[in-house]
């Protein structure tokens, strides 16, 4: 009989980071964040800047982004009693005109309780029509109408806002954000601006897409089951025939997959054919990268700072190992960086 895998300790896996060290606003220019650079061989760590970017990829890598485009559901509003409701669509529910969703008010939640949200000007109307456990419920609006047309951006709980920020509907979206569908960003492609883009190009560098929808499950922390079973919550993800072509003419040129961000990462790493090429396909994955799992096509991340205890922190480590990134984390708290989704990044190569 085979071994069993060794349970993931996540203890092992925290750290303590100063609150004033998680970013509350991104840098004043997208691609303005530091960026610890971290050589998955070994060696001393280096400090430069995400403008470096191009300075720091050899012509003809392949860098590889997460074009989802963030869905403005994060919804504000009131109880029918008067008390605060806020409300994060996590996608259409199983009747028409009904969306599941996590809800935040004062007091219990119930069947037929009335809410009406407000924002960039619309108004709607909503009704809780069932609770289906896992901290979710189901809203209906009224008919015919996009609740997401009063929706903000759903900044993760740890950027504390008391009112929308317009500027974060730009802000936490990608600039080649297009399918809509993802509940959160993919943050480490927060910081490339067109400049980089376009320096990264002029330098040979090319670029190939994916789409990865982040889900909701990118909110909660780990469960026993998941750690157990080693599989993620599922995530719609699409990686394209071009996408799969050019990850097969980096390779036959010796050249690096440069995967840009986490996501990126679990949809090529999804896709793997077994001899550091992908198959073009589309579907969901549950994909959940630990130490000491293979990484088949990926040679290179571009990455933020993650959460403790976290699946996108366990994913990281499985490409340099606990130690180096335990380390490299410990440099960046010493040297200030800014952590998590407006924070600083990491390249890994």
């Amino acid at each position: 009989m085979a071994n069993e895998p060794a349970p993931i300790d996540l203890d092992a896996y925290d750290f303590e980071l100063p609150a004033e060290l998680i970013a509350q606003e991104p840098p004043a220019e997208r691609d303005g964040g530091r960026l610890l650079c971290v050589p998955r061989a070994g060696g001393p760590l280096a400090h430069r800047r995400v403008r470096d970017l191009p300075a720091l990829l050899d012509p003809g890598d392949l860098l590889v982004v997460n074009v989802t485009r963030v869905l403005p559901a994060r919804l504000r509003g009131h109880k029918d009693s008067g008390g605060a409701a806020e409300a994060l669509l996590l996608g259409p529910g199983p009747a028409p005109d009904s969306y599941e969703a996590f809800l935040k008010t004062s007091g219990r939640q119930r069947v037929g309780q009335k809410l009406a949200f407000e924002g960039r000007g619309a108004r709607f109307e909503a009704e809780v029509v069932a609770l289906p456990g896992d901290g979710r419920v189901v809203l209906r609006f009224e008919p015919g109408v996009s609740p997401y047309a009063a929706g903000e951006a759903p900044l993760p709980p740890y950027i504390r806002r008391e009112a929308s920020d317009p500027a974060d509907d730009a802000r936490y979206q990608t600039v080649f954000a297009r399918e809509a569908g993802a509940v959160a960003a993919p943050t480490a492609g927060l910081h490339l601006s067109d400049r980089v883009l376009e320096e990264l190009a002029a330098r040979g560098v090319e670029r190939a897409e994916v789409v990865l929808h982040v889900g909701p499950g990118t909110f909660q922390p780990l469960q026993e089951e998941q750690l157990r079973s080693k599989r993620l919550h599922v995530e719609r993800f699409e990686l394209p025939d071009v996408t799969a072509d050019a990850i097969a003419a980096a390779r036959e040129r010796g050249n690096r997959v440069v995967a840009v961000g986490t996501t990126s990462t679990r949809v090529l790493e999804s896709c793997a054919s077994g001899d550091g090429n992908v198959a073009a396909a589309r579907g969901t994955t549950d994909l959940f990268l630990t130490p000491g799992d293979p990484f088949q096509v990926v040679d290179a991340l571009l990455t933020n700072f993650h959460l403790p205890r976290s699946s996108l922190l366990l994913l990281v480590a499985a490409l340099i190992g606990r130690e180096r990134l335990l380390d490299a984390y410990r440099e960046a708290i010493a040297e200030r960086y800014r952590f998590y989704s407006y924070g600083d990044a990491m390249l890994i190569q």
